[in-house]
């Protein structure tokens, strides 16, 4: 691959548990706010945006955690960031959430017309987009990036199809139990993929 992504090989990374809670916590966080809120004493119609404004919180701290241990800021992470405090920050201005729910779709179609994008010009960006650690070949990299940008669009339109039809509730536990479980799957179902392309192994044969 290019000196880019061969540089990304030396580069601090976070402890793979520690990376996880720093992602995962924001919108666990979100969850039990939206479902609990009124238990301290907020009415009913206000959970939704009590839980977004402890999610643009705790985003934002999740973030500053990673930036002072690794002193760089995923690709991923950081754009999603962005757009929660966006978006959230509207939800709460506004009163309005159809924006904290608008995100998702946001997200996942930005980061698969970003890669998209990327094969056209025949520059493969999932690896900066997932902070990976693979090595692949260029075909590997090519095949791995078309099926990632197929699947956010994927989650982007599930995403439209569950918030415009469901319960508030309903959506906030989808982006929880339904979107992180459909991600880890899709990713194992790659491991085939991965161990097929993979650069870092050396020819037996003399």
């Amino acid at each position: 691959m290019s000196d880019v992504f061969e540089a990304k090989s030396d580069a601090k990374r976070l402890p793979p548990l520690l990376k996880l809670v720093l992602e995962l916590g924001p919108l666990a966080l979100f969850f039990f706010a939206n479902a609990y809120a009124d238990r301290f004493g907020y009415a009913e119609n206000q959970r939704i945006y009590v839980a977004t404004a402890l999610f643009i919180v705790a985003t934002v701290v999740a973030l500053s955690i990673s930036y002072a241990l690794i002193r760089k800021l995923p690709i991923m992470p950081l754009v999603s960031g962005v757009v929660v405090v966006v978006f959230g920050g509207l939800t709460l201005f506004l009163q309005n959430d159809m924006f904290i729910k608008l995100k998702p779709t946001i997200v996942n179609a930005m980061f698969g017309l970003v890669l998209l994008g990327g094969l056209y010009f025949r520059k493969p960006l999932l690896e900066i987009v997932l902070d990976s650690m693979f090595e692949l070949t260029e075909e590997g990299w090519r095949k791995l990036t078309f099926r990632w940008a197929l699947f956010f669009f994927v989650l982007a339109i599930l995403n439209e199809a569950v918030w415009r039809t469901q319960t508030t509730d309903f959506w906030v536990a989808f982006k929880v139990f339904g979107i992180m479980p459909l991600t880890i799957a899709f990713a194992l179902a790659q491991t085939p993929l991965l161990l097929r392309y993979d650069s870092s192994k050396k020819p037996e044969e003399a």
